[in-house]
């Protein structure tokens, strides 16, 4: 059993889901950074500086400040901004992550086979020739 269990992990599928499983983990932080630091406070320039993920509507009728604070008095809310939130973000990890591909995947691509030659300047002018002579 040992031996099956060594054989199973020296097999090349598992190591590379490993290290893919790695590099995802490490990606994620990247990913993360790039959407929390960067796109959105652009985003929040572009809205006029709204918030979403403090949009709420409290059901306990206590009219708490804010979402931090309904939560900690353990109000129940409808945390429809966090949602909001939460979509935005996953809009934009994937797009950063569908340009990667695009990007990895044009790398990878083999390039173009060349163009078919066309005829040359001459090649077209003796055809065009032999087309009227063969008219007359």
């Amino acid at each position: 059993m040992l031996n099956e269990f060594k054989t199973f992990i020296a097999r090349g599928n598992v190591i590379d889901l490993a290290v893919g499983i790695i590099i995802g983990a490490a990606f994620t932080a990247i990913v993360n950074s790039l959407v929390a630091d960067l796109i959105n406070p652009i985003i929040g320039l572009v809205t006029g500086g709204i918030d979403f993920s403090n949009l709420f509507i409290d059901l306990s009728g206590t009219d708490p400040a804010s979402l931090k604070a309904a939560r900690d008095a353990g109000a129940p809310v409808f945390a429809y901004g966090s949602f909001i939130t939460a979509v935005i973000n996953f809009l934009i990890i994937a797009w950063v992550v569908f340009m990667l591909v695009k990007g990895v995947n044009r790398l990878k691509a083999p390039p173009p086979a060349p163009a078919p030659k066309g005829p040359t300047t001459e090649e077209l002018l003796i055809q065009i020739r032999d087309a009227l002579k063969a008219r007359a």
